[in-house]
Parts: C-alpha cells; structure tokens; sequence
C-alpha cells in the first residue's frame, strides 16, 4: 500500500512537472516578451546623404557597419525627411507634428506648441522606459554649440537622462583647409556653416561621436536589464569635415574623387528659389576644392560608421540584441554637387530623402521601395513594442512592411523647406516641389521614372499640364490636413 501511495505521489509530481513544462513552451516566449519588452535605439547622424551610403550603392565611401545593419533588416530606398535642416526635421519627428502643425520651422524646441503632448521618447519614458539621448536628438550647433558642450535646442522634459560630446570640431590640431570662399588658399580654418576639411591628429575620441559612442556603450551595459529609449545622436559629417587622419586614407589622393554629372544650363528651367543656397559657383569652389570637398565628407562618414559600429556591438556584448529594435538614419540629407548644390535645404532628392533602415528581432532582412517619412518612426515604434499610437501623432504605422515590403500606407511623402517657402509632394513617380504656399514664387515638377537626376522640369510642358493640376491640388489638401490637424492651445512647457 506504501509502494502504491508513493508510486502515486511520484506519478502525480512527474504529471504537474510536465504539466508545467508544456505551459513554459507554449506561453514562455509570451511572459518572456511581457517581463523584456523590446528596447528602441534609435541612431540617427547628421547631413547624410543616402548616396553616400556602400548599402545604397556608393562605390567609393566605404560603410561596412551601416551596411551589416542593413543585411539583417529593412531598407528603405524611398524615406523623405520633413523638413530639409536640421531644426524643423528633428522637432518634427521627435514631437509626432509635421513643421507647418506646430510652427516649429526653425532651430527652436517644440514644447511650447505641443504642450503637454508626449515626444517620441518621453512617450515610451512615461510607460516605464529608461529614455536617455547621447548628444544631438533635437536641433544642436554644430559647430557652434558641439565645442561649447550645450544642450542646444533640446527638450528636458523627454529624456530620463542626457549627456552631451564636447569637440574641437575645426580647432582640432591637424591639416585643415578651409574650401568655401577661398579661392586665393589665404583664408586660415573656419568655424561657422562652412565647409572645412581637417584631416586630425589623434584617435575616435578626441571628437564628438568618438565620445558619443562611448557613452552610449555605457549606457546599453549599465541599462541591459529594463527596457530603454536610446538616442545616439552622431554629428558627422555635417561640416566641419572632421575625423580622425587615419579614416582619410581610401579618399586620398582627393584628384580622384568622383563628381556627379554636370548638365549645361541646369537651372535654366527651375524658378530661382530653387537654385539651392549653396553653389559652387557662390561658394567659390574649382573642382580641386568640390573633389576635396567630396573626399573630407566621405572621411566622415567613415568615421562615422565606425562609430556605429561600436554601439552595434555593445548590444551583442550585453546580449540583447535579440531584445532591441534599431532604427539608423539622418535628419535629411545632402548634396555632393548634383546640379552644382552642396549642402541641404534644396528639396531635391539628394537632400530630401534620408537613409533608413529598420531592424527588429525575428524579422527577415528585405529592402522596401514603398514611401515612408521619418514622422512614421514614432507610430511604427509604438505598435511593435506593444503601445497604443497617441491620438495627436501625424506619422502612419509602417511596422508592417517589415514583415511584407510591398505594403503602401501613403501615395505621397510631403516635405518642407521653411527658409525658402518651398514644399514637396514626393510620390513615386513625380516629384512636385512649389514656393510659396500658393505657389507664387515658382513650381517644379519632375518625372523620375524618365529623368532619375531631375534634370528636366517638366511644369510648362502642356503634355503634363494634367498631373501638374492634380498635383497642385494635392499639395493644397495636404497642407490643409497638416494644419487642421488637433492641436493642443498655444502652452506653456508641462510641468
């Protein structure tokens, strides 16, 4: 009877055990995602151009760590910023508003206007999550305000915690020259918004994103454990172009650097506000100094993703990387000479359009032709990681061409230039760009699938006199939309 009773007892612990097991198998996976929801970090640089990129076919500028990024998740080949500078881009995609919703178009913070309503980060702070940047998320100085080590135009009220990367930016001991308006070689090196070449002296972290990278390897091994919000916000290769000698190498001798295609008589057909505000010819650059020129922002971008690179690893070595979503991008993007235009404000492709590129656990690699725009980040973040999107968010869900790439969830990207009054209607095949709100100032209209360069401004052609009224009709609803959209009264900063 002994034997029967323990022989039951043992029969009975074998049967819960398994009992058990079978539970853990089927729901484990379910309370392990509920105990570790996914982390978000978010690197994002500075004037990057997506031609500048080996993973969207550069065959120069080398980008080995952005590239393997890329093999293991979605990139997206038709991602519009918007707005084309630093300011009204970042207010836009950190507040969930487009520019023109909150009146946010220059280097300013958005908090006044948005109120009380959650950024990005500080959305997924106030639901438990460690929310930290690493210097520039929101609209910094750069130079300016990188060798000063400010906040700059930052919102306090987003982060659990920040911390800023001190340079020397142009000061940087090294070989510098300074390319814009020096046609003689007299002028010494610059600071300000100019384009400078300094091939430095010294290692990753005497500059900035050196140091950006590693506070933000800190972070990731210090906040393994919880869930976290990451910004890592890398300044380069916004001017001044500067890295490290030794990034300098595959770009030098500059003579061989590449320039794009030069069409005579270019702007011949475009109104004169979109003749980009930086030009070779006003800039005063000969082609020694544009192939220079080309060369120092390749050696930053270099630099750059070699930074990158050491954050990416940090999340193996902590081991959650299987836990985090990554999000690489850059506030706009940037001309290399296309059309004689350097630097960004334009809204041509080159300095419209952003690289992107996604990565979540468990979800395959793929490229995704379909339009996004950078105030999509927000929305698609919150749904796979579980959230409800705030109502007052102007971004779409894109979270699910990661899983089926040939999705669309909007006919057109719409992008703004507020320094120049210009706006973009971006859909795949047209590119319809206006100045001024009701177009006064000269419209653009381009076909892409034909003329990829945007050579050829198709607006007084009477063959496109259809698609130009439907456009311009669309870029007046849209606007419409984007101001109609809940807004909360002009606030003071939540408390």
């Amino acid at each position: 009877m002994h034997l029967e009773k323990t022989f039951a007892m043992k029969t009975s612990a074998v049967l819960y055990r398994s009992a058990l097991y079978v539970i853990f198998c089927l729901l484990g996976p379910c309370l392990l995602e509920a105990r570790q929801p996914y982390n978000v970090l978010f690197i994002i640089s500075d004037d990057l151009t997506y031609t500048a990129l080996s993973c969207y076919g550069n065959k120069v500028c080398r980008t080995p760590n952005i590239d393997r990024l890329a093999e293991r998740g979605v990139r997206f080949t038709r991602a519009f910023c918007q707005g084309t500078y630093c300011g009204p881009s970042r207010a836009s995609l950190m507040s969930g508003y487009y520019p023109h919703a909150t009146g946010a178009l220059g280097y300013t913070n958005p908090r006044p206007m948005i109120g009380k309503r959650p950024t990005w980060s500080q959305y997924f702070k106030q639901r438990g999550y460690y929310s930290a940047r690493v210097s520039k998320i929101f609209h910094m100085g750069v130079p300016g305000g990188i060798e000063q080590g400010g906040h700059g135009a930052d919102d306090a009220l987003s982060w659990t915690e920040r911390f800023n990367s001190p340079g020397p930016e142009w000061k940087a001991p090294g070989d510098g020259e300074t390319l814009e308006n020096n046609p003689d070689g007299l002028k010494p090196v610059m600071g300000g918004n100019t384009f400078v070449v300094v091939e430095a002296d010294g290692g990753d972290e005497v500059h900035s994103d050196g140091k950006t990278a590693t506070k933000a390897v800190e972070l990731i091994r210090k906040h393994r454990d919880e869930p976290f919000w990451l910004g890592v916000g890398f300044v380069r290769p916004h001017v001044p172009f500067v890295a490290p000698r030794s990034y300098y190498g595959p770009y030098t001798p500059y003579e061989r650097m590449p320039l794009p295609e030069k069409v005579k008589g270019d702007w011949e057909d475009i109104p004169k506000a979109g003749i980009n505000y930086k030009t070779s010819s006003n800039m005063k650059m000969d082609l020694r100094r544009q192939r220079k020129a080309v060369g120092g922002y390749y050696a930053s971008v270099a630099y750059m993703d070699a930074q990158v690179g050491k954050v990416l690893d940090a999340l193996h070595a902590a081991g959650i990387a299987e836990q985090t979503i990554v999000i690489f991008t850059s506030d706009h993007g940037y001309h290399l000479g296309e059309h004689d235009f350097w630097a960004k404000v334009s809204l041509r492709d080159e300095s419209a359009a952003v690289p992107l590129i996604i990565s979540v656990p468990g979800k395959k690699p793929g490229v995704c032709h379909s339009l996004v725009e950078l105030l999509d980040l927000y929305p698609s973040t919150a749904a796979l990681c579980g959230l409800e999107t705030p109502p007052h968010v102007q971004g779409r869900d894109i979270s699910g061409m990661l899983d089926d790439p040939t999705l669309e969830v909007r006919e057109a990207a719409f992008s703004v230039a507020p320094m120049r009054k210009g706006f973009l209607l971006r859909e795949q095949r047209y590119a319809y760009i206006q100045y001024g709100e009701d177009a006064g100032q000269g419209v653009e209209l381009f076909d892409t699938h034909a003329d990829p360069g945007q050579f050829v401004n198709l607006a007084r052609d009477p063959s496109h006199r259809t698609q130009l009224t439907r456009l311009q009709a669309g870029m007046q609803a849209k606007l419409k939309a984007v101001r109609d959209h809940d807004l909360p009264p002009k606030a003071t900063a939540a408390p």
